[in-house]
């Protein structure tokens, strides 16, 4: 019975100290704006989206052009923190994607004040830590 537990906390031991404490302080800020081209009808929106980790479901909600859909969330003390959405463009296409996986995220999240941005765009969807160069990360 001693030997599992001491192999269960030589296992824990080093994971939990892996991740600074500050990165489980940190409160990261994930937006998700919809640059979809603007079409007939102008009335409706052109793009549903709907996010949620295994916790925690954020909802769907209808986007119209440029609108930002945007939560914040922590790192969990394992780094297994993860927030995905389906994106919908009006029955033309549709993709899961990873808006905040926390091993991925927690580092290139830090520099335009913890923020993850994504725009949804007509050819796919992509990523910018700074709000100022963008990189396609998931193609429809």
């Amino acid at each position: 019975m001693l030997l599992p537990l001491m192999l269960a906390l030589c296992i824990m031991y080093p994971l939990a100290f892996s991740v600074s404490e500050d990165i489980l302080l940190i409160n990261y800020h994930i937006h998700i704006i919809n640059d979809l081209p603007l079409e007939p009808p102008t009335n409706v929106p052109s793009l549903n989206l709907h996010c949620k980790s295994k916790d925690k479901d954020l909802g769907e909600r209808a986007m119209f052009q440029h609108q930002d859909y945007a939560w914040d969330s922590k790192i969990n003390l394992f780094r297994t923190t993860l927030f995905f959405c389906n994106a919908r463009w009006r029955n033309k296409k549709q993709r899961y994607f990873e808006a905040f996986k926390a091993t991925r995220d927690e580092d290139r999240c830090l520099d335009y004040h913890f923020s993850c941005i994504w725009s949804v765009r007509y050819d796919g969807i992509y990523f910018s830590s700074d709000n100022y160069t963008w990189t396609m990360q998931y193609p429809w």
